[in-house]
């Protein structure tokens, strides 16, 4: 489910919330699906648990889940989460693009990168 890589720069809570989050996105865990217990993922991932509810409470201030007491961690009925993270990267990809049109780059040559072709 989720894979922790420890050659990659990005602390281990932000690669398991990031990995939640493509899961959540895509669809593969649909709303109210239940995640592992903290212990559970945990053990599973051999890290140690404060990790994992850290990335939890990351997700759960973003929108992503929501924390039941005594029963555990679900994933959130509707799309808010999704549409905030779209806003987001949006507002991302608007100062990207406006810098390096700044920089020189022709719209053409961004469309041709939408299109993936074009990569130097």
């Amino acid at each position: 489910m989720i894979h922790i890589n420890f050659r990659d720069a990005r602390p281990i809570y932000e690669q398991v919330r990031d990995g939640f989050r493509q899961l959540i996105l895509t669809g593969v865990l649909p709303a109210d699906s239940k995640l592992p217990s903290v212990r559970e993922l945990a053990a599973e991932l051999a890290i140690n648990p404060n990790t994992i509810q850290r990335a939890y409470r990351e997700l759960e201030a973003e929108g992503y889940i929501c924390s039941v007491p005594g029963r555990g961690s679900f994933v959130r009925q509707d799309d808010t989460a999704a549409r905030a993270r779209r806003a987001e990267l949006l507002e991302r990809w608007d100062g990207l693009t406006k810098e390096l049109l700044q920089l020189g780059l022709t719209e053409e040559e961004l469309a041709l990168r939408l299109k993936g072709e074009g990569h130097d």
